[in-house]
């Protein structure tokens, strides 16, 4: 187990216990810290509390981490397409309609069935046995770069990069309709669907703050080509941003037309395709570039042709 103890500052003065050490602890989720706090692992000035306790000044906050358990998920063979690899990180170039990690109705053939087996588990812990080495995720239909972390340590530093959006991302995208403007910004918050709890919307009132560049490679009669970048990491954030200025992505059946012009696509034609962060450990700025999937580029060829 590993031992945390630091005391509070007149700063942190009547915060929510849960807030506060999430906000020191960056790579630990408020969820995970709530839990932790229900099951008495957290004291404060030695006795326990729960997670509505507002801190005071000159507090002794500690607990101890409890030691990662073992995946019950198993390893399987299947093969990675790797970007990059070291003792910390891994790059993988994660193929259409796979999962990312383990949830209800996909226990295997997930991305981290495929990491287990490749890391020989070695693999940080820090957000459970379900999600090993899972610092952030893509979509299942969305192709391209992720990254995996293989020890804690590494795990945290990657986590604070994405806090402090200091982490390069930028997509291709095919949307619906022709862009008029070469380059653009959508700066609007992103929270649950009010009237459908399986989505996200622009949530002007409940949502968090979510910044999407984007800019056009190619106009097509009816799509345009383009690429975005990530300033925020909200769940479905390309998706939703694009669809509510008008543009959705193509093949997107949740925040676009139900029904795809091209039959034989599944899903959005979205793909993660540049990855960029300071190594944990170096310090050196490392960026990856997954290549354009086959059926991306089929796609673009045939709105050259037509």
């Amino acid at each position: 187990m590993e031992l945390f103890r630091f005391q509070i500052t007149e700063e942190q003065e009547e915060e929510r216990i849960d807030k506060c050490i999430a906000a020191l602890i960056d790579s630990l989720s408020r969820s995970f810290i709530q839990k932790m706090i229900k099951e008495g692992r957290v004291s404060v000035n030695g006795q326990p509390v729960k997670a509505n306790y507002r801190v005071r000044t000159d507090d002794d906050i500690s607990f101890e981490l409890p030691k990662a358990q073992e995946p019950d998920i198993e390893p399987q063979d299947i093969p990675l397409d790797i970007l990059f690899e070291d003792d910390d990180v891994l790059v993988v170039n994660k193929p259409k309609g796979m999962v990312v990690h383990p949830a209800a109705g996909h226990y295997s053939n997930t991305l981290v069935n495929a990491v287990l087996f490749h890391c020989r588990g070695k693999l940080s812990g820090i957000n459970g046995v379900m999600r090993p080495g899972i610092v952030h995720r893509i979509d299942k239909d969305t192709t391209g770069s992720v990254i995996v972390c293989k020890n804690d340590a590494a795990h945290q530093s990657i986590a604070r990069q994405l806090k402090e959006h200091s982490i390069v991302r930028r997509y291709r995208a095919i949307v619906h309709g022709v862009l008029k403007e070469e380059e653009g910004c959508v700066d609007a918050p992103i929270g649950r669907d009010p009237s459908d709890r399986k989505k996200m919307a622009v949530n002007l009132k409940n949502g968090k703050n979510a910044v999407t560049h984007y800019h056009v490679l190619q106009r097509f009669a009816s799509y345009t080509y383009i690429e975005c970048r990530l300033e925020t990491g909200r769940t479905h954030q390309i998706r939703v941003h694009m669809a509510s200025i008008g543009h959705p992505l193509l093949g997107d059946n949740v925040y676009g037309p139900r029904k795809c012009p091209i039959s034989s696509l599944e899903g959005q034609t979205l793909h993660a395709m540049t990855l960029g962060f300071l190594h944990p450990t170096t310090g050196e700025y490392v960026e990856t570039t997954a290549p354009l999937p086959d059926y991306f580029i089929k796609i673009l060829e045939n709105f050259i042709k037509n």
